[in-house]
């Protein structure tokens, strides 16, 4: 028996732009996480618009998917039975799986589990949006609710739901079930096209690891709005497992103090209520002046990591 296996960036990224793919078509908008089988994070997404913290919720949901090789609302399902001392054991001994939601779902390719997947956001929810078509709303001749529909739609698994009555929503918002066909849920998503703050920064992230991969290192990076909140997540297969946490520090210090992070003083981030890094590797980015977010790079020496910066954002 081999080592365990991680999904790799490129079958990641794939997976995440399909579940963005049918978000859009559905009028969702929240962000997407891949972990690996290891549950070291490989990429995220969160969409235009998608809120804060979807990232972190998603991170959650796929982590307990890939680590736990089963469907998180089985994870969910079983909580519900343990006791309370076990229940708090299990979140101290993993504190990736703080977020116990159902909808994330593991990634198998065939021969064993490589990864999980999830969403979650702003409006990445099992209830239908407003104004849709119903006849995006089911799948294999079944009521399908957005969240799980866009995760197996990602995997191409067919539709089973992971939040409940898909029947009672579907009528509470249709009317009633009639003789409804196969329906188009699983019908093959147009591009998507509304996703310019997400598409600069998957750019930006492109660019970093392409100057990585010019010097012959491995990086993870994160790319964060002005608040600290992640947009693009990535990690090069190989880069070492905590870059991705260092990466997203060091980007969220960078972003809300509006300097590079070791300019940063360390007693100051005592107040912020996530984790933030006072070395170098994380900048600023601005458009037109104002600070519009901010990007992290790790996996390397503090220095490597502000020259691959510098050097990104000078081309």
């Amino acid at each position: 028996m081999g080592h365990t296996r991680d999904v790799s960036l490129a079958e990641a990224r794939a997976l995440i732009r399909k579940a963005i793919d049918k978000a859009e078509q559905l009028g969702l908008r929240g962000g997407i996480a891949v972990v690996g089988g290891s549950g070291a994070l490989v990429s995220a997404s969160r969409m235009d618009r998608g809120g804060a913290g979807g990232m972190a919720r998603a991170r959650s949901k796929a982590w307990i998917s890939g680590t736990q090789q089963i469907p998180s609302a089985e994870h969910l399902k079983r909580m519900n039975f343990v006791s309370a001392p076990v229940e708090k054991g299990f979140v101290g001994a993993s504190p990736e799986a703080v977020f116990p939601g159902a909808g994330g779902m593991p990634i198998y390719d065939g021969a064993e589990i490589v990864g999980g997947i999830a969403a979650s956001g702003a409006t990445v929810s099992p209830f239908f949006p407003a104004g849709v078509d119903r006849q995006n709303m089911i799948a294999g001749g079944q009521p399908a609710n957005p969240e799980d529909l866009l995760i197996h739609y990602a995997l191409g698994l067919p539709y089973v739901g992971q939040h409940g009555d898909d029947m009672a929503r579907w009528i509470s918002i249709f009317g009633s079930w009639e003789d409804e066909g196969e329906g188009l849920g699983m019908a093959p998503a147009p591009r998507s096209s509304a996703q310019s703050e997400l598409d600069w920064a998957v750019g930006l992230s492109d660019a970093v690891m392409a100057e990585a991969a010019s010097r012959g290192v491995l990086v993870s990076l994160a790319v964060v709005d002005h608040r600290g909140d992640p947009i693009q997540q990535d990690s090069m297969d190989g880069a070492p497992t905590a870059a991705t946490f260092v990466a997203t520090a060091l980007a969220a210090t960078a972003a809300t103090f509006q300097l590079p992070s070791e300019q940063v003083d360390p007693a100051l981030a005592r107040v912020l209520p996530f984790a933030t890094l006072m070395t170098p590797g994380g900048v600023p980015l601005r458009k037109g002046g104002a600070v519009v977010g901010a990007l992290g790079i790790a996996g390397v020496s503090p220095e490597v990591a502000a020259q691959i910066a510098t050097a990104v954002l000078a081309s």
